[in-house]
């Protein structure tokens, strides 16, 4: 008879994918090192599929296990809201690692009161932070990722979202460039001075770029990095005009010898969480939108 796949098997296997060890996955399970390789063994046997296979001294996931395992991360989600919808969920003893998609400007000012609020009355909750490496919503409908915070919305009916906050742009410059000088420069004078774009899609046109064009100006993009962090790294070291959130900027700016200054006419960006509606009403996942948002207010 054919191995048939129970919610403790999909445990097991959620397990062994997030440690790639039958040890691990053991005690992170508190079940003993042979009944979990037993399971594997089922596993294998229901799914047609090693699952893990050696390489080296440690043992690392199959392309279909990969797959797999975000559409099984869900089902136990679904689950867990199922069994807990109509509880109490006890967050002190809440033992959970949560994957939230973030972009490195937000996750510079967020993640730390994110994990300081957390660590405080769950010390048994990871927040497993991940960049954003596209702003496809598959990751929130296969349960990849928990929570997504990017500037703008996502209209979709089964995608959920709040205002955590707006954000501005602000310029960045070294502290003894010239521009650094004015505490407002004109548009004409950044125009002066060659820029760094940040897009972790390699675009050199931004928002600044339309109010530019708005005023019948044009600036040279002299470079184009992956992300904020580098940007700020990179304007630190050169003549290079840069723009960065504001809050990432009034955080490190002092420290990596930068000045930040308001630029007219950028509009303002509407940071936003969003989750997948099937997380809705699980308490745990509540907790987490709540604890969030109360750690930047």
């Amino acid at each position: 008879m054919p191995e048939q796949l129970d919610l403790n098997l999909l445990r097991v296997f959620d397990a062994l994918l997030q440690d790639g060890s039958v040890t691990a996955a053991a005690e992170r399970l508190h079940l003993s090192i042979p009944a979990t390789s037993r399971a594997l063994g089922r596993l294998r046997r229901a799914m047609h599929d090693p699952i893990l296979v050696r390489a080296g001294r440690g043992m690392a996931p199959t392309p279909f296990a990969l797959r797999t395992a975000p559409r099984v991360r869900s089902l136990l989600d679904e689950a867990s809201a199922l069994i807990s919808a109509d509880r109490e969920v006890s967050i002190a003893e809440l033992e959970r690692t949560f994957t939230i998609r973030i972009n490195d400007g937000v996750a510079a000012t967020l993640a730390a009161a994110a994990v300081d609020a957390t660590a405080a009355v769950a010390p048994g909750v990871t927040l497993r932070f991940v960049t954003e490496g596209s702003e496809s919503i598959e990751a929130l409908r296969d349960g990849s990722v928990d929570l997504d915070i990017s500037a703008g919305d996502v209209a979709s009916p089964d995608i959920q979202s709040a205002v955590l906050y707006h954000e501005l742009l602000v310029g960045i410059v070294r502290a003894d460039s010239p521009l650094g000088q004015h505490r407002r420069p004109t548009l004409a004078q950044l125009c002066q001075y060659p820029h760094v774009s940040a897009s972790r899609r390699g675009r050199a046109r931004g928002p600044l770029d339309e109010v530019l064009d708005a005023a019948g100006l044009h600036r040279r993009v002299a470079a184009v990095v992956p992300t904020a962090a580098v940007s700020m790294l990179l304007v630190a070291s050169t003549n290079y005009v840069g723009l960065a959130p504001q809050r990432f900027a009034e955080q490190y700016g002092q420290a990596l010898g930068l000045r930040w200054f308001p630029i007219a006419d950028l509009p303002a960006l509407e940071v936003r969480l969003l989750w997948h509606a099937r997380l809705d009403a699980d308490p745990a996942q509540r907790w987490l939108r709540d604890t969030i948002r109360n750690a930047l207010s």
